[in-house]
């Protein structure tokens, strides 16, 4: 076999293995993204499935339990209705273990990723948004624009 023969048959090898590396980094990354209010019509549908869904931790279902594997939490997220009001119905149940984020807390918004497994959002990380100084409290919009 000529040396131009073995180059391209080896080039051909190494471009087939990186072609197959990037498709099964993209397969195992790629997630669907929701907000709450996307999600529940959908989530039958997306059972098993690799997801992110972005919502509000409703107030009073926070449960936590330290491990030897990490913390242990269950809460639900609702969709971004205010701090206070999320309705029942619009719930995501999630179960996580892991690293806390500090910021984590209830009424605070939050993306999940995990899968969605027996009507529970098994969440394998959680992350949270920092509240930001510039947006205004409830009800100084309101007054703001009425002046």
């Amino acid at each position: 076999m000529n040396r131009s023969v073995k180059f391209g048959i080896g080039a051909c090898l190494l471009a087939a293995a990186i072609g197959y590396l990037m498709f099964a980094g993209v397969q195992t990354s790629s997630s669907y993204y929701f907000k709450v209010a996307e999600f529940i019509p959908r989530r039958d549908e997306l059972a098993g499935e690799a997801v992110r869904v972005a919502g509000r931790v409703t107030a009073g279902s926070l449960r936590k339990q330290t491990t030897a594997k990490g913390t242990e939490m269950s809460f639900s997220i609702g969709d971004f209705v205010g701090p206070d009001h999320v309705p029942v119905e619009g719930a995501v149940p999630v179960t996580y273990t892991g690293v806390v984020p500090d910021m984590f807390a209830e009424g605070r918004d939050v993306i999940v990723e995990g899968r969605y497994v027996d009507g529970v959002l098994q969440a394998h990380a959680v992350m949270t948004s920092c509240p930001s100084k510039y947006e205004p409290k409830p009800g100084e919009a309101a007054q703001a624009a009425a002046n």
